[in-house]
């Protein structure tokens, strides 16, 4: 069982355009080590490439980076959870997301109830 926390969910409605978008998510283990990563569609990509190039960003547009990115055809919650669910039956969420700091206890009002497992480690 993990937590999934996605940053477009609680953007203005409408505003969420699952082809061509980028999104922050993060993903939280019972153990509370907390994962994040930056989700950009492969249309994004080129939607930015294209406002780059007008604005000289990037050198133009000759390039593009994002710290913890993954791209993906679609950016929707049911898209990224089997994304998530693949990668950790592959054991690679780790070096796909970045770890970052572990939930402390003032944050469980966060998450369900009895959702921390304090007894066994994740792994």
């Amino acid at each position: 069982m993990v937590n999934i926390w996605i940053e477009a969910e609680i953007w203005p409605k409408g505003s969420w355009d699952c082809n061509d978008d980028n999104t922050d998510v993060i993903v939280v283990f019972p153990d509370r080590s907390k994962w994040i990563a930056s989700f950009f569609t492969y249309q994004n990509i080129e939607t930015l490439r294209q406002k780059n190039i007008q604005t000289g960003e990037c050198m133009n547009g000759s390039y593009f980076w994002y710290s913890d990115m993954i791209l993906i055809d679609v950016i929707s919650r049911e898209r990224i959870e089997q994304l998530i669910d693949h990668l950790i039956k592959l054991d690679h969420l780790q070096s796909v997301f970045n770890r970052y700091h572990d939930v402390v206890a003032e944050e469980d009002d966060n998450y369900p109830v009895c959702f921390f497992n304090t007894e066994e480690p994740l792994r």
